[in-house]
């Protein structure tokens, strides 16, 4: 089990270090008490291998995806692992100790997978992603919106122009970004300043190339 923790206090003593810490969205005296556990392992980021965020992050996806699959979530992660070295070459790593530019890209490969699955998530993918572009690109290859990750259409943040045809105007240097149709609707109602502010999502120039 693996959970992200705030510090909220530290009190040093001859014997080591007292730690108080929150876990926060998590309800875990049941198994606490069930399991009668006493020990934990606690990672201290410091700030130059994968940080405590990106590792909160990547579990989270990796549950989600083994929820949708029926792959428990230890065989899921396993298995994601060796889909991002596929995908991209890399090494083999740890998420214990591999560096946050590693922990960024492994979490690119897995909300590409869950895009191209139509894997719903407990949380926007936009609040998972480390890459924010990268999302939005890969929202827009796959036409899943980019706030809920419903099947999405574009949206363009540049117009076209009045009376142009889309089909056949060139709009590589417009920017877009997919929504469902839902969140589309309501781009169109509150403008796109709201809009960004709303979900912190944005269009990007993007060819079907």
């Amino acid at each position: 089990m693996y959970e992200y923790a705030n510090i909220k206090a530290y009190k040093p003593d001859h014997r080591g270090t007292h730690l108080q810490i929150f876990i926060p969205d998590q309800h875990l005296e049941q198994a606490i008490m069930k399991k009668k556990i006493r020990d934990c392992l606690v990672w201290l980021d410091d700030g130059r291998h994968i940080s405590a965020e990106q590792r909160k992050k990547i579990y989270a996806t990796i549950r989600d995806i083994a929820d949708y699959t029926g792959y428990a979530p230890e065989e899921m992660k396993q298995r994601l692992k060796l889909e991002h070295i596929i995908r991209t070459g890399c090494e083999e790593f740890s998420l214990s100790d591999c560096t946050m530019d590693t922990a960024r890209e492994f979490i690119n490969t897995m909300l590409d997978m869950a895009l191209e699955m139509g894997i719903p998530l407990q949380d926007f993918g936009s609040d998972r992603t480390d890459d924010i572009d990268h999302y939005l690109w890969a929202c827009l290859k796959n036409r899943r919106c980019s706030v809920c990750g419903r099947p999405g259409e574009i949206h363009h943040e540049d117009t076209v122009g009045m009376g142009n045809d889309r089909r056949t105007v060139d709009d590589s240097e417009n920017k877009k970004i997919c929504l469902c149709r839902i969140h589309h609707t309501e781009a169109h109602t509150i403008g796109k300043s709201s809009f960004r502010r709303k979900y912190k999502v944005y269009g990007i120039k993007y060819s079907e190339e």
